[in-house]
């Protein structure tokens, strides 16, 4: 499922590619009643809070878009191919397409709807009005493990199974420990180390978490292979030795994901 940064990337493409008069089509028909009513106007903004994507259209008019395990949308130039009937919601101007294929969520919703959406919702690290206080609160209060808090998207909005991953890995943190023992000043650390990485994120459209003397050029180290890309420290890892200390990397299930971790810079 992509991560945050990814979201909030989309929300910038779409801005940028879809200037001028929209025309919204859904040629796999399950957005078609909607399609028609967008058809005509301009994209006026678009926003992301964590794993959600909105676009704005009329007042009181926002498509929302989750794109789940499957989702994937593709920007191309006019003139645009035919669509296939997997494409859920083409909108196209005189320039440019956006094709949006297999989401969880594509719906068009109003403000109200909207607002309901953002109150369920944690802080997210790549907003400005993110609150890392409102997060900790509930961090502090609970015994579920570190970890699991912080894919909690009611928690804090955004991180995902990478980022969760490296952030525990960069601060030493054993992600067995629960929330109630993690100090304001970790937190603090662990957020703000967020928002950097998470922006660095959005602008190389790919997630790189290792520090610069852990690059494979400072290392003299192969690069990484993986289909995520971007170089780390412990994800998709397991079994292979730490950049740091040389200690084998592990991974074990949490909440229905994999976690990986290294047992000698993560200690208990």
């Amino acid at each position: 499922m992509p991560e945050g940064h990814t979201i909030h990337r989309l929300a910038q493409d779409y801005a940028a590619r879809l200037t001028g008069t929209v025309t919204a089509t859904s040629p796999q028909g399950k957005f078609s009643d909607a399609a028609a009513l967008l058809t005509g106007g301009p994209l006026r903004t678009t926003e992301a809070h964590g794993k959600h994507l909105f676009l704005g259209f009329a007042p009181d008019s926002w498509v929302h878009i989750h794109l789940g395990l499957f989702g994937k949308v593709t920007f191309g130039a006019v003139p645009a191919p035919p669509p296939t009937d997997t494409v859920r919601l083409r909108l196209a101007t005189d320039t440019a397409y956006v094709d949006l294929r297999g989401p969880t969520t594509c719906a068009l919703i109003t403000d109200a709807e909207k607002r309901a959406v953002h109150a369920r919702l944690g802080p997210d690290p790549l907003r400005a009005d993110a609150d890392p206080d409102a997060a900790y609160a509930r961090v502090r209060r609970s015994r579920t493990t570190i970890a699991a808090l912080l894919m909690d998207q009611k928690i804090i909005a955004g991180v995902g199974n990478v980022y969760r991953a490296e952030v525990l890995f960069r601060h030493g943190v054993d992600p067995y420990r629960p929330g109630k023992d993690i100090t304001a000043g970790q937190w603090r650390a662990i957020w703000d180390d967020l928002v950097e990485l998470m922006h660095e994120g959005v602008r190389a459209n790919r997630i790189d978490t290792v520090r610069p003397e852990h690059t494979p050029e400072a290392m003299g180290r192969p690069p990484r292979v993986d289909d995520h890309g971007g170089e780390v420290y412990v994800y998709r890892r397991t079994g292979r030795p730490c950049h740091i200390c040389g200690a084998e990397i592990r991974t074990a299930e949490l909440a229905a994901r994999n976690l990986f971790w290294c047992p000698s810079c993560q200690k208990p």
